[in-house]
């Protein structure tokens, strides 16, 4: 179980029952205690979060419901580590401040800015969640876009814009209720969830608190201590980003790392992993998350996965599912014959 904190519901029960909805009932329904909600020393499930927002969803006939969420929360249910990244010199010591110490606010989600290498003009800014196997969540992923969102345009300006917003699923709503929201064009069935922004806006000055900053920044040190991500999150990571380009080899990687092979190797296997075990976990990932989610073909699928051909997938999809690729993408897509509350 990973959480997050209650905050991430703040608004949720006024926005449901607004849209003719009974929040006590689709809270119940997922387990989540009502006073958690909006509290934000109280934790809840991560995965029960999604699920109860795709149900809202569902329950008001609102498939905006994850971007309506976003309009009534704010940078201040991030709590400390909001009130760190507001008191930075700038929005990039801000962002900084974010992919450090968020996990104060959930251990579950990350954020990365990362420069394009053939444009150092431009950075993108992505929004991660570190489980594995999750349910259908495009909810989960539009309302932290739609924070993400906010706090930008509280440091950056209120008409602030991304040049690019980046979307992992299908489009919800028609592509103009997109671009009126993020004030950006969306890109959808993308290999990632974020924004893409001009480098120069990272440059931007805040109006710094460098003693408030400083005590902050000491606070999220005691609660979430900076430091490098185990071995195998770092391979299953390159992996994820190099899968598509048919590169994701162990000297590839080894080198990324700046590390032998054998040496990767060896702290892999510390871990009781091999790089083959986690090539594998994450094509199973990424090709279940692009059959439930996207329209993708096969063959483009296999090329996401860095197969060479087609019948490499379906030969995989067999051993990761027990069936064919379309099969598979059909039962994640039935609806479940349960109703929530006999789950």
């Amino acid at each position: 179980m990973s959480l997050i904190r209650g905050t991430s519901l703040s608004g949720f029960p006024e926005l449901v029952q607004r849209l003719g909805g009974r929040p006590a009932e689709l809270l119940r329904r997922r387990r989540i205690p009502e006073a958690a909600v909006g509290d934000f020393e109280s934790f809840i499930d991560y995965v029960r979060l999604l699920e109860v927002l795709e149900d809202a969803a569902r329950a008001t006939g609102a498939p905006t419901f994850g971007r309506l969420l976003a309009r009534v929360q704010g940078i201040e249910i991030l709590g400390s580590v909001g009130a760190a990244a507001r008191t930075a010199p700038t929005v990039g010591d801000a962002m900084v401040t974010f992919t450090r110490y968020l996990g104060a606010y959930s251990p579950a989600i990350e954020v990365r800015l990362t420069p394009l290498p053939d444009r150092p003009e431009l950075t993108t800014f992505e929004f991660r969640i570190l489980l594995q196997r999750l349910p259908s969540h495009p909810q989960g992923i539009e309302l932290a876009l739609g924070v993400s969102l906010r706090v930008l345009r509280l440091l950056l300006g209120t008409t602030w814009s991304p040049l690019r917003v980046h979307l992992p699923h299908m489009a919800l709503t028609s592509r103009s209720d997109y671009i009126a929201y993020f004030g950006g064009p969306p890109r959808f069935e993308d290999s990632f969830a974020g924004f893409t922004l001009r480098s120069t806006d990272l440059d931007r000055r805040l109006t710094p608190d460098p003693a408030t900053h400083a005590a902050l920044v000491a606070y999220l040190q005691t609660v979430t201590p900076p430091g490098e991500a185990g071995v195998a999150a770092a391979v299953a990571d390159l992996v994820r980003r190099l899968l598509p380009t048919g590169e994701a080899s162990l000297d590839l990687i080894a080198g990324h790392l700046g590390l032998h092979p054998r040496t990767l190797q060896r702290r892999l296997a510390e871990g009781d992993a091999t790089f083959a075990e986690v090539v594998d976990a994450v094509r199973r990932e990424v090709c279940e998350r692009l059959l439930r989610d996207t329209d993708m073909s096969l063959g483009h699928l296999a090329c996401e996965l860095g197969y060479a051909e087609q019948g490499a997938l379906t030969r995989a999809s067999h051993r990761w599912f027990g069936a064919a690729p379309l099969t598979h993408r059909r039962a994640l897509r039935r609806p479940s014959l349960r109703s929530p509350q006999d789950a």
